[in-house]
């Protein structure tokens, strides 16, 4: 059916891969694209006999010429972005030049502001409707799959949604005494940074980790859930109509803030360059450096995610409430692809969102937040491709 080239070869890299190769029949041909062409020749070497053919190729995704060369080369029908948020922009524009669709998992962040919004990549929307392509914004998890659940409750479930709850809950073991399951520069960035919800029509900024509550999660039980900024709080407050709140919240253990206050304190998260031994070091990218890869924490991780919203509205005049989520297990995930469950939750809908658009499901020119698309067929995938979805009409509610 479709070409697409895969810009990354981290851990989420390497799960849209395996599962673009589950479904030949919609992926019939990829190119695997990073600065390290060793690393996608070892993905590709994992996949050997797949019916999908595999290509591989070294690309600075900085450089938007280099990207249009790769691009004009490999002639794909849709670019998959799984690189450094960094990198957004600059893969967007050689879309542009090309006139290639767009697919990504997380919004634009300049490198020198910890600051997580869509503005820049909004920005981009005429310039996609003039040149008659696709942008698709946030095909993860969360952003992404969290998104696509409050679609699917307001189109099936409520006349009107009032508070939005996204919880995401890792109660994973990977028996190290400090790691980050994604790109730890990004995750401590996210961490670190004040904390924000909507209410009201606008929104109320907190301390980082100051807002703390404890939520019972079906089948990992009760944890700490502290509340932060996410950008799908952005999207979700201009396209789900009428909501009245919108709040984040990500559990943390107790020895990972030990940890992580400790490094803050001694300067190890700052993103403000220093001379080291005559060099301009970025402590925060030093760090990044000597903390164990997330692709390397798949066999060593054990335990489950629960990442879900629970919302509240009306529905024929009466209060409704209804909580969606998923329960993805790393070792059911190590054992597929490889992988712990934090890559495999955002591969796996990073690969449905581009099939939604190779089959011409989600089409149109512009660029789009994924709520914005039909629900159900998305939603559908996510039942056969390996992030079922479970739901409640009676969930406990965060206060």
């Amino acid at each position: 059916m479709g070409k697409a080239l895969i810009i990354g070869a981290g851990g989420v890299a390497s799960v849209v891969i395996h599962k673009c190769c589950q479904n030949p029949d919609v992926f019939e041909e990829i190119c695997i694209a990073s600065r390290t062409l060793e690393k996608c020749e070892a993905i590709k070497n994992k996949l050997a006999g797949s019916k999908t053919k595999i290509q591989t190729a070294q690309v600075d995704a900085d450089n938007t010429d280099m990207l249009i060369d790769l691009i004009n080369k490999f002639r794909p029908d849709i670019v998959i972005n799984v690189a450094l948020p960094y990198q957004d922009l600059t893969i967007m524009d050689a879309c542009l030049a090309t006139g290639v669709d767009y697919l990504d998992t997380a919004n634009y962040e300049p490198p020198e502001i910890p600051k997580f919004e869509y503005k820049w990549q909004w920005a981009y929307k005429d310039k996609f409707e003039k040149a008659g392509i696709t942008a698709l914004l946030g095909s993860g998890f969360d952003p992404g799959v969290t998104s696509v659940f409050c679609a699917y409750a307001q189109k099936h479930y409520f006349d009107e949604i009032h508070y939005i709850d996204i919880v995401d809950a890792n109660a994973g073991d990977h028996g190290y005494p400090f790691a980050t399951n994604f790109n730890p520069e990004i995750n401590i960035r996210e961490i670190t940074a004040k904390g924000s919800y909507w209410e009201n029509g606008d929104w109320v900024e907190t301390e980082p980790l100051e807002l703390k509550r404890v939520y019972d999660l079906p089948e990992i039980g009760p944890k700490d859930v502290y509340l932060l900024h996410h950008e799908e709080i952005e999207s979700l407050a201009l396209n789900i109509k009428g909501v009245k709140r919108i709040r984040f919240w990500m559990t943390f253990s107790e020895k990972y803030l030990t940890h992580l206050k400790v490094l803050e304190n001694v300067g190890m998260t700052s993103i403000e360059p220093i001379d080291f031994e005559g060099q301009k070091i970025i402590p925060l990218q030093f760090l990044k450096a000597v903390l164990p890869d997330p692709a390397s924490l798949g066999p060593r991780t054990k335990g489950k995610t629960n990442i879900g919203c629970i919302i509240q509205g009306i529905k024929d005049g009466k209060p409704r409430t209804y909580y969606v989520y998923n329960v993805c297990v790393h070792e059911e995930c190590y054992a597929e692809v490889g992988s712990q469950a934090i890559s495999y939750t955002t591969g796996v809908p990073a690969m449905i969102g581009a099939m939604m658009m190779l089959k011409g499901i989600w089409k149109g020119p512009g660029v789009f937040n994924i709520e914005e698309f039909d629900p159900d067929p998305f939603m559908e995938e996510l039942n056969r491709c390996g992030l079922p979805w479970k739901e409640s009409f009676s969930p406990e509610l965060i206060d």
